[in-house]
């Protein structure tokens, strides 16, 4: 019987602990999507408790919390103390066995605060006393986390408007991990709703300068905005959509219906679809002209729970896996740009496993050189961001693509204490080809060029995919 979590932790044979120790283990931290407020990391952000580091805003946990019988008022309340909550955490975590909250939460622990024991109500407080004492000092604090944690770049995750002020005291600040801002329009083709989008516009146009009046007036003033993004050094565009949108429009179809959404009337649900299309291909057109890598997340259906919606607002937990037939919309609009010779990097995020081998497929359509692995299928995301998710993304890829062009992991968390999951990712990589080596799948005699992939898939193919 093996210790919980120790230095072979997930590598179960000899070859898959040396491909791990001699190449993964090293590797700096490209990532490339996430949720950081800049903000923190500007200032140097000092966490008043583990409570708040640990538990804000973590909506894994709090759906945990919720499904253990926890009260709301202990996940999310205004009334209840730092020390109730992480005692309630606390009580919670022995019954996350088998989740991947349990292997996450003691790794954090393990690496960020060189805790070994595990959490549990009997040592609740001692944890709590001991982390907070550390919090206290100056070698916890938001970039010192970073720092210790070996990352090297990230991009978080910025809307259209926003100044990005603090990119930019980041970047004068000689901090040496690099900070970039993502370009996230999604709030430019939210057009359900006529009055929020009515005054997103005018908000873009006040930060642009432009004054927006008809359709190509809102897309000068997202092209002065994606030109400003790219001045602050973004590499992406990141996408977060139901599903793929590829109606069939005219320009004139697309100038009536921003006349008719502008002026604060609702639109019928083919012009919400051809809209959303017709944006699709403005901001896939403009990452192509600037060598952007554009990003695709589909497949949630979120705030399914309108009570605690009104109550809690978004990204609270309440967020599922949806079904969708998108196969044939996502084919059309990628073919639709590289019929244009306009399709630019891409990496595609499914929700949905059972999307898996359309994903799989689907790059293989329109993969072209001189880049290698163009059209990426992405790495398990969110409800699949776990070994069984992991596993079963790049089982995938392996068989229908090439998994030694993978771009890896990345956080999407806006926790400053998620960085063990690359340290988990690389675990379960270095397992996948270990376990194929001992059952002579692949040769013993290549396990020089296996660590090559290894450090590939870790770090080198983001670093060169990204431009970075």
């Amino acid at each position: 019987m093996r210790n919980f979590m120790d230095d072979d932790f997930l590598l179960y044979s000899d070859t898959a602990k040396y491909l791990y120790h001699n190449f993964a283990k090293h590797n700096p931290i490209i990532d490339y999507h996430c949720h950081l407020e800049p903000k923190k990391i500007a200032d140097d952000y000092k966490f008043s408790s583990i409570t708040e580091i640990w538990l804000g805003g973590d909506h894994y946990k709090w759906r945990a919390m919720r499904t253990n019988g926890v009260d709301e008022e202990y996940i999310t309340g205004k009334s209840t103390s730092d020390w109730e909550k992480f005692e309630k955490w606390a009580e919670t975590i022995p019954y996350t066995m088998r989740n991947p909250l349990y292997h996450w939460s003691h790794l954090e622990l393990k690496t960020a605060f060189g805790i070994d024991k595990l959490l549990s109500p009997k040592t609740a407080r001692e944890i709590f006393d001991e982390c907070n004492a550390k919090l206290a000092t100056p070698d916890y604090t938001a970039r010192k986390f970073m720092e210790r944690y070996n990352v090297e770049t990230v991009c978080t995750t910025d809307d259209p408007v926003d100044t990005l002020e603090y990119h930019k005291t980041i970047a004068e600040s000689g901090f040496k991990v690099k900070v970039l801002p993502t370009w996230r329009p999604d709030k430019a083709m939210a057009v359900e709703n006529a009055a929020n989008f009515r005054s997103y516009v005018e908000k873009l146009s006040t930060v642009s300068s432009v004054s927006i009046s008809t359709f190509n007036d809102l897309v000068d003033a997202l092209k002065n905005r994606h030109d400003f993004f790219a001045s602050m050094g973004c590499r992406l565009s990141d996408h977060g959509i139901e599903e793929f949108y590829a109606e069939d429009y005219t320009d004139a179809e697309i100038n009536a219906i921003f006349n008719k959404v502008y002026s604060g009337k609702e639109l019928t649900n083919e012009e919400i679809l051809k809209f959303k299309s017709a944006m699709l291909v403005v901001f896939a057109e403009m990452d192509n002209e600037k060598g952007w890598t554009q990003q695709f997340h589909y497949g949630a259906i979120r705030n399914n729970n309108t009570r605690m919606f009104e109550k809690l607002g978004p990204d609270t937990g309440f967020d599922s896996i949806g079904v969708f037939n998108t196969s044939k919309a996502m084919a059309k609009f990628l073919d639709r740009l590289n019929s244009a010779d306009k399709l630019t990097k891409t990496i595609l995020y499914n929700l949905n496993p059972a999307d898996n081998e359309v994903i799989g497929t689907m790059i293989g359509n329109f993969q072209q050189g001189p880049v290698a692995g163009k059209i990426q299928f992405g790495s398990g995301w969110w409800f699949l961001d776990q070994k069984d998710g992991m596993q079963k993304q790049m089982n995938c890829l392996s068989v229908l693509g090439l998994l030694s062009r993978f771009v890896g992991m990345l956080t999407d968390s806006r926790s400053f204490l998620s960085y063990p999951r690359h340290e988990y990712f690389r675990r379960i990589l270095c397992n996948l080809i270990g376990e194929d080596v001992e059952k002579g799948e692949l040769p013993a005699s290549e396990i020089e060029f296996l660590g090559q992939m290894v450090n590939d898939i870790s770090y080198n193919n983001a670093k060169r995919y990204l431009n970075l």
